[in-house]
């Protein structure tokens, strides 16, 4: 499989996006936030940075994996989904389309797959079948099977953050509770999983050191942290313009005078 071809992909999918802000600028005069378009190219080169190796020395090393996960599976897709691709996808697509688009994300098999519970499971569980099985011994060796775990986690990892906090409305988003404490999960099944890595030394039989194999695992426990602090960001920044939306809708008509307008 070429090495370029997930930079070709993602890309494109920027160059695509960027299209779109453009055409809602410059066409149809419609504002949008440049933040996100930053936003998404930033996304962007972070995946860019993930799959191509700077370093050759270090290309095969548990912990230049672990960096992959992190950028691919957590860090660029929360970037990604604070561009809001979903909203101006919309904006682009002509009426009948953005109405059957919409019919679709209200699927059932949608809502499931975008419930913040299946994208935790798609993630963690993902995560559980390629350090306790043969998998990842199997994609050194085998670059498609790298690429399609590279996939997974991206998308996976973009799920979970549309469902927890992003700025498109997302079809099963549960209440502000419900998503504090699947984020809380998340965080202490991320931080378990990255000690028992440490003390256990997996993924089994692979030509990894106990010091790389380790020296990653810290950087998932720490580095993942950092990543759903960024989230938890979203998540509070998102409930608090809510609250503030409510406040202003229940106190408005009680601010009108009797000779207001």
């Amino acid at each position: 499989m070429n090495p370029f071809l997930p930079t070709t992909l993602i890309l494109s999918l920027a160059l695509i996006y960027s299209a779109g802000v453009l055409r809602q600028i410059l066409w149809k005069k419609r504002i949008w936030n440049l933040w996100r378009l930053a936003s998404f190219w930033f996304g962007t080169a972070l995946i860019i940075f993930a799959v191509t190796p700077l370093h050759q020395n270090d290309h095969h090393t548990f912990y230049h994996h672990m960096q992959q996960h992190l950028l691919i599976g957590m860090v660029a897709p929360t970037f990604l989904v604070m561009a809001a691709p979903i909203s101006l996808l919309l904006r682009n697509l002509p009426r009948r389309g953005a109405k059957a688009c919409v019919q679709f994300l209200h699927s059932r098999i949608i809502r499931l797959w975008c419930h913040p519970i299946t994208a935790l499971v798609l993630n963690f569980g993902g995560m559980l079948v390629l350090y306790l099985t043969p998998l990842y011994r199997s994609s050194l060796h085998q670059p498609w099977s790298h690429h399609f775990i590279h996939l997974h986690f991206l998308l996976a990892g973009y799920l979970f953050a549309w469902s927890m906090a992003g700025p498109d409305p997302a079809p099963s988003r549960p209440g502000f509770r419900d998503r504090l404490s699947i984020l809380l999960l998340a965080m202490a099944i991320h931080g378990i999983s990255s000690k028992l890595m440490y003390i256990h030394l997996f993924p089994y039989a692979t030509p990894h050191s106990q010091a790389d194999i380790q020296a990653a695992a810290q950087l998932m426990y720490y580095g993942g942290d950092l990543a759903e602090l960024l989230i938890a960001i979203l998540l509070f920044a998102a409930w608090r313009k809510h609250i503030g939306q409510r406040a202003e809708a229940s106190s408005y008509p009680a601010s009108l005078a009797p000779g207001d307008p």
